[in-house]
Formats: C-alpha cells, structure tokens, sequence
C-alpha cells in the first residue's frame, strides 16, 4: 500500500471511532463530565474549604489536574478496550486482519480513537473547572504533550486488554481493579510529601503517580517527582506497549482462535 492509501485506511478507523463515541454522547461524554463536577462540588468546595491549602494553592486548585488527569485516562483506555473488544466479539475485525492494511495503521488508528475521546472528556473537564476556580498554565508545552502521551499510553492498554478479554466481564477487569486503585493512589487528591518516607517510596512505584504530577507541574508549576524522568517512562511504556501489541496482532493471540 502506498502512503495516500495508508492514510485513507488510518483515517477511515480514526474516524469511525470517533463518530462511534459521538453518536452515544449521552453514554460516553455526558457522565464523565457530571461525575468530575460531583468531584469539584464534593472534594473541592466543601471537603476543600476545611484542608485549606496544600502545595501552596488551595484545595481545589491542586485537585483539579488530578482531576482532569483521571478523565483522560479512563476514557481512552475505556473507549479503546471497549470498541475492540466489540468488533472482535461481533468478528468484525477479522474483516481488517484479512485485509492489505498493515498491522500498524490498525493499532494507529484505534489508538487514536481512544485519544480523541479521551482529549474530548479533558477538553470538557477543564471548561467545567473554570466555574470552580482560575486554572492558570505555567507551562503549556509540558501540560500539552503529556496529556497527549498519557492518552496513547492508556489507550495502548486498553487495546491489550481488549486482546486479551474472553468475555464483556475480562473487560471491566483491568479498569475496575487496576486503573481505579492505581489513579486514586496516584496522587490525585494529595501530595505525597504528607506521607511517611515508606509510603511515599512504595507510590513511586505507581506510574499514574508521574503523569499526575507531570501534568500538574504544566498547570501549577509543582510537582512531587522529576518531570524528565517522568516523561521518559511514558514514552519508554509506550514503546513497549506498541511493540507488544503489535506483536500480539501479528501472531493472532486471542483475534484468529
């Protein structure tokens, strides 16, 4: 295939992933912005009025690209876990793997799917935070691409799972006891300066803990952890995680059996 038709086939998954979650906007974009302004009117003006300030800004400055943070995360990953697992259970998928189309341009295709969605939901969210406080950007470059990093990242994690996944249960797996456990720990509503020197040792092993504070650094200047560091994890376990998914394609595990 050559490049126009390479591009042709990305942009036509790009775009039927996109219109996919857009035409249910009730169910896909709709409760991820009411649960995150529950959180701002719960966790940030009454629970937030009484800590009073932490990291230097008040409760419900710091919060907020936590908050932001964890919307773009379960919603790329969902969006992809959700959509492949779909089309593979209905064997619409066998329809692409059959086809010249390279094994790249699928995983491109239904990656950015889930980043659409995702960076749609952040998008949202932070237009919701402005009703709650100032969101000022101390750096936009930062705040920008690791938000874009994150989104690849889970979405790649989403589409392993959905390879993976025997049944609509095997989907709800990962996000249920994995995702939600290692985004609440992952610095979202606090640092992790107030927690004894073990504690704070044992988060480091959280990988959600760096993106939250990465992108927390892009929005209030501070962060618990190393920018750099952190920033090269994330592209280090999005090189994995292509690689294994593609390897996974190739080879047919859980698509041709």
């Amino acid at each position: 295939m050559n490049s126009q038709q390479l591009f042709v086939a990305f942009w036509t998954i790009l775009v039927r992933e996109i219109r996919r979650f857009t035409r249910i906007w009730a169910q896909t974009l709709l409760p991820p912005a009411i649960t995150i302004t529950l959180y701002y009117i719960i966790f940030g003006n009454l629970i937030g009025s009484r800590i009073g300030e932490m990291g230097g800004f008040n409760y419900m400055e710091y919060i907020v690209p936590g908050l932001i943070m964890m919307s773009v995360i379960t919603n790329s990953y969902s969006n992809v876990v959700s959509s492949f697992y779909s089309s593979k259970f209905q064997h619409n998928i066998e329809e692409l793997l059959v086809s010249p189309v390279p094994n790249w341009v699928i995983l491109a295709g239904y990656v950015f799917g889930g980043v659409a969605r995702g960076l749609m939901i952040g998008v949202i969210v932070t237009l919701l935070s402005l009703f709650f406080t100032d969101l000022q950007v101390h750096h936009l470059g930062v705040t920008v691409l690791v938000v874009l990093l994150t989104a690849i990242l889970f979405s790649l994690g989403g589409f392993i799972n959905a390879i993976f996944a025997q049944s609509f249960d095997d989907v709800s797996i990962v996000p249920t006891f994995v995702l939600t456990p290692l985004t609440y720990l992952g610095g979202v509503f606090y640092s992790i300066n107030l927690l004894p020197e073990f504690w704070q040792n044992v988060s480091l092993l959280n990988p959600i803990l760096y993106m939250v504070n990465t992108f927390r650094y892009g929005i209030l200047g501070v962060s618990d952890i190393s920018i750099g560091f952190a920033l090269t994890a994330i592209v280090v376990f999005i090189g994995l995680l292509s690689a294994w998914a593609l390897h996974l394609l190739k080879t047919g595990k859980g698509l041709r059996s």
